[in-house]
């Protein structure tokens, strides 16, 4: 996570502006595909909120599940034809029940256009579901933010991208970037609507943009997909920047921040395991959870290094 270009500066609120935005919160779940699900802005978000509000005790528990979408649609021959797509609709129940979250923060879109042309039958799909998304976590009295989806980037895959009318299981559609951004535009117009969404795409379209100009292969990607540590650190930044800001916090790069992030990163890692099989789903091929005295003894003395490191 050692990039000088991206010195992370996190923009978070007050004290009492983070009372405001955080009243009694305490439960915060991630939700999202497997960009979220890799952890690493997450990790990243939680250890600086630690380290700016030792005393709030903040619980965050990451249920990204790879591949899914929000949209409920699937490719023909996904993953090799071995199983769909799995689908939020299918275990949001059970995850709110049981995690009982007071904000989730929500990032669906990567997946959901199937990397396919802009249609309007897959774009209503995705409205939809995230209007459900949104409903379901209102009528239940939890608070959610919404994030865009992070930008799809040809260039590093530029052999296997084609045009739309060649798209296939194996074939992204070479400017499926361009339906990210139309999904993007479409979610922070529901600002209007009292929604809070959080731009992503945009800052990572706009600072590989920048980055080009004296680097031309610069990608956050290598896959077109799954960003790496900067464009993780990108995103957990987007995500902090849209919150209420007040303070400037400047050190990621420091031998404290880097000893809790790590400790962070493992218990998220551990509690996402476990919680994602005691709420259940469809995706194959998971790791599997360790068995419950196991995981509560590992999580417990985490906690206690995460609580020593974060004084």
């Amino acid at each position: 996570m050692k990039y000088a270009w991206l010195a992370l500066v996190f923009f978070l609120a007050s004290a009492s502006q983070a009372e405001e935005f955080f009243p009694g919160m305490k439960h915060i779940l991630f939700l999202g595909d497997s960009i979220t699900h890799d952890g690493r802005y997450v990790a990243t978000i939680e250890t600086a909120l630690r380290l700016r509000f030792p005393d709030r005790q903040f619980e965050i528990l990451n249920l990204g599940l790879p591949s899914e979408t929000v949209s409920g649609l699937s490719e023909p021959g996904h993953a090799g034809g071995k199983f769909p797509r799995p689908d939020l609709h299918e275990r949001l129940d059970r995850v709110l029940e049981k995690t009982k979250p007071d904000l989730i923060i929500a990032c669906y879109g990567m997946n959901d256009g199937i990397y396919e042309p802009v249609d309007d039958g897959r774009f209503s799909k995705f409205k939809d579901g995230i209007v459900w998304l949104h409903t379901k976590a209102s009528d239940a009295g939890i608070k959610i933010i919404h994030v865009t989806p992070p930008m799809f980037d040809p260039a590093p895959i530029a052999s296997k991208v084609v045009p739309a009318d060649k798209v296939d299981v194996d074939h992204p559609f070479e400017k499926y970037d361009e339906v990210l951004a139309a999904y993007a535009q479409w979610l922070l117009s529901k600002r209007s609507d009292g929604w809070t969404v959080i731009d992503v795409h945009g800052p990572m379209v706009r600072v590989v943009a920048n980055k080009r100009k004296e680097t031309p292969a610069f990608s956050f990607s290598r896959d077109g997909v799954h960003p790496g540590d900067e464009g993780h650190t990108l995103i957990a930044q987007a995500i902090l920047r849209g919150m209420p800001t007040a303070i400037v916090m400047n050190d990621q790069e420091s031998p404290r921040f880097q000893k809790l992030y790590g400790l962070v990163r493992e218990r998220s890692r551990l509690m996402s395991d476990y919680w994602l099989h005691e709420t259940g789903h469809r995706r194959p091929g998971m790791a599997g959870a360790l068995p419950t005295e196991q995981f509560k003894s590992k999580v417990g003395e985490l906690s206690r290094q995460i609580d020593e490191a974060g004084k």
